[in-house]
């Protein structure tokens, strides 16, 4: 049984009195004691999908000839036709130089699919940046929809299931829909293919089909999170957005982007169009600089927006969890407001004159409600031992994840999770907007060893990753007992439906990278090179340490070392093994509650909300 703290909500929401418009993707509240916000949190995610095997050796030519069959309709058939417009590895990109014709072949395939002129008619708020972007696009649709409008979202990249990347009226599109939209898209783009035409790598496709539904559902504001960088995204066909936002700026995707910051905010500001209003946070000098140039060129009036003033909400707690998440919502507050003025529609809205300090109670309602997966993410597993007729008491497992990438990402998931746990430890502390039932109650007598499970691309760079998460920790007091290391479960040559079916992971695997990052970790633990105690077996394949390991007495990480050295981490097999032996830990020591913090990688956050939820 999963209890998802932070999951997606599917009931419907009140509106505010004077709205008649309905919003079935709106979230429900209700009012509790102390003017508390409860929510009813229920697994969002369903699927009608045949499972499918997931299989990394694919056979691209047949999958293709396969995807040009008229009669395939099936969700799992989309995918695999969708798997071939996979161009290269994820993380094996080539610079930004070689794709200056990405906008005209983007605009050609609008023109294709009869959308060129339809897209201008769309009412986009368009947001760009290098951390919060998705969490600041995911505040303004939520806000708007419980102003009463029938919102779009289209953000990257997905965890489980590739529906994920648009919304409408707060829900994945439904997969009848999907399946309309997707197979209208492709067939109409492989018949211009015999022509000369290229079929779309695969993000290009995903826009325009994302602008295609969009159009198609009539919604009456599109957000259009950024893919990667900004003035040669694919998303920057948009030529008139009602306002675009830029979120915080730091160094990600340098291989890509440039390798100064300055580089970064100049492909972040190519989403500045003439005279259209721009908002962006606080940034370093270096970027702001180069944000304030571009605006002055294009006569953008640019205005800068400090984080949200809790104050404002009157007691009501965002919905996406740790204070990095103020900088997202104020950005969001301002372009939410700004829509709704040059649209037309504060005034319809605010017939009573709200000023520009009030906080309306939609706006309030927005925040409150906004979800996103794998951004300060807390599922509890609750573990059961199933051969046990009489229920013998677990011990607790809970998960955190968030899919911080960059220092400065690291940074803000290390704050999260210290005061997430912190705040674990109080009966009555409401966790990402809402109580848990007096479910601490039990906590009391239980022992907590947090635990860190990590992986992240080899495009980045784990001697500043790791080191970053750990000093932040620990300077709130938060000290690592153990890590785990982990290799990766999604194929990146195959889309899967998120009713796939989990692959028993048993293949050999190169844990190359896994064993370089412990190193790396005991490193910076230990402070020297150290003899690991867990080492490559001559299969290939690493054995599960014993389940008394997570209860050691070994020297906290981040902490003092002691006396006696005994390693602090292991290098892991495989995901699905590695969850089931969590599980079993927690089964064998019911006094034990593990808080496992899952980061270092979107996709491996993805893979394991994915194994969470089977």
């Amino acid at each position: 049984m999963l209890i998802y703290v932070n999951g997606f909500l599917k009931c419907g929401a009140p509106l505010l009195p004077f709205f008649t418009k309905p919003t079935p993707g709106s979230y429900s509240l209700t009012s509790g004691p102390r003017d508390r916000l409860y929510f009813n949190n229920k697994l969002r995610y369903s699927s009608k999908s045949v499972q499918v095997v997931e299989n990394s050796a694919i056979d691209m030519g047949a999958k293709e000839e396969k995807a040009d069959s008229a009669a395939l309709t099936s969700y799992d058939d989309a995918m695999d036709a969708l798997s071939t417009l996979i161009s290269r590895r994820r993380g094996d990109r080539s610079p930004t130089v070689g794709s200056r014709d990405k906008l005209e072949q983007v605009v050609s395939y609008l023109k294709i699919l009869g959308l060129e002129d339809k897209i201008k008619e769309l009412k986009v708020i368009h947001v760009a940046g290098t951390k919060g972007k998705g969490s600041t696009c995911v505040f303004c649709e939520a806000i708007l929809r419980n102003c009463g409008f029938r919102t779009g979202l289209f953000t990257s990249p997905h965890l489980m299931d590739v529906r994920e990347r648009f919304r409408i009226d707060g829900l994945d599109i439904s997969e009848e829909k999907f399946l309309q939209y997707f197979w209208e898209c492709w067939k109409l783009l492989k018949e211009k293919a015999v022509d000369g035409v290229t079929m779309p790598p695969l993000f290009q496709f995903l826009t325009v089909l994302a602008f295609k539904i969009f159009v198609c559902e009539k919604v009456d504001v599109a957000v259009i999170e950024v893919g990667l960088g900004g003035k040669l995204d694919s998303t920057n066909v948009i030529q008139k957005p009602i306002v675009c936002g830029i979120a915080s700026l730091g160094m990600d995707h340098m291989d890509i982007l440039g390798h100064t910051l300055a580089d970064i905010a100049f492909h972040k500001a190519g989403i500045f169009k003439p005279q259209i209003p721009a908002f962006t946070v606080p940034q370093l000098s270096e970027a702001m600089g180069v944000l304030q140039e571009t605006a002055n060129n294009l006569k953008v009036p640019l205005e800068v927006i400090a984080p949200l003033d809790l104050k404002k909400l009157d007691g009501i707690e965002l919905g996406l969890s740790g204070d990095h998440q103020l900088v997202n919502a104020g950005l969001a507050v301002s372009l939410s407001r700004c829509w709704l003025q040059r649209t037309g529609n504060w005034d319809k809205i605010f017939p009573n004159g709200s000023n520009e300090t009030d906080m309306p109670v939609a706006f309030c309602r927005g925040l409150a409600t906004a979800r996103l997966h794998g951004r300060a993410q807390v599922v509890h597993d609750l573990v059961s031992d199933q051969k046990d007729s009489m229920k013998t008491p677990c011990g607790d497992l809970i998960f955190y994840l968030d899919g911080a990438h960059s220092p400065e990402s690291m940074e803000a998931c290390g704050r999260w999770f210290s005061s997430a746990v912190r705040g674990n430890k109080s009966l009555s502390t409401p966790v990402n907007g809402y109580r848990r039932n007096g479910e601490f109650g039990r906590d009391l007598n239980k022992v907590s060893k947090q635990v860190l499970l990590f992986n992240c691309m080899e495009v980045r760079d784990p001697q500043v990753l790791l080191p970053k998460l750990v000093t932040t920790c620990a300077s709130s007091g938060t000290h690592f007992s153990r890590a785990l290391f982990v290799p990766t479960m999604s194929t990146y040559n195959k889309v899967i439906s998120g009713a796939s079916a989990i692959p028993l992971d048993t293949r050999r695997k190169d844990l190359t990278w896994q064993f370089r990052l412990q190193k790396l970790w005991e490193r910076s633990i230990q402070g020297t090179d150290t003899a690991l105690d867990h080492t490559l077996n001559p299969d290939g394949i690493t054995s599960l340490p014993p389940h008394d390991f997570l209860c050691g007495d070994a020297p906290h990480c981040g902490g003092p070392a002691g006396g006696t050295h005994i390693t602090s981490s292991a290098v892991m097999p495989s995901l699905p093994l590695t969850i089931n032996w969590l599980r079993d830990c927690v089964r064998r020591n019911p006094s034990l509650k593990l808080e496992v913090l899952v980061t270092g990688s979107l996709h491996l956050v993805g893979d394991v909300l994915r194994l969470l939820k089977r």
